[in-house]
């Protein structure tokens, strides 16, 4: 088993309140629920008006499925007109299987 992590930092070009930025992001992260099965969750930046940073997880037993996945998810936010990736960051982490 393995837990594959996407980092990403964004931008919100001419956002002028936390609350269109709350918007923006939250419609980014309901397409992403909504086309992969992944969690997702604003983890930084929560305070700032043109910055934000998302979280999106997944686990899965086949690394090269995880890292397209993630990888397809980076083009999806790289596509979005109102929203600008400006890092990423992937993450893979392999679970030893374990008898508790």
């Amino acid at each position: 088993m393995l837990v594959a992590a996407l980092t990403a930092d964004l931008l919100f070009p001419g956002v002028d309140s936390l609350k269109e930025k709350r918007r923006r992001l939250a419609s980014l992260t309901g397409r992403i629920r909504a086309r992969f099965p992944v969690s997702v969750a604003e983890v930084g930046f929560q305070d700032l008006w043109r910055r934000g940073r998302i979280g999106v997880a997944l686990v899965s037993t086949d690394s090269r499925l995880a890292r397209s996945m993630l990888d397809r998810i980076t083009e999806m936010i790289g596509r979005d007109g109102e929203i600008e990736l400006t890092d990423r960051r992937i993450e893979i982490l392999r679970m030893e299987d374990r008898e508790w």
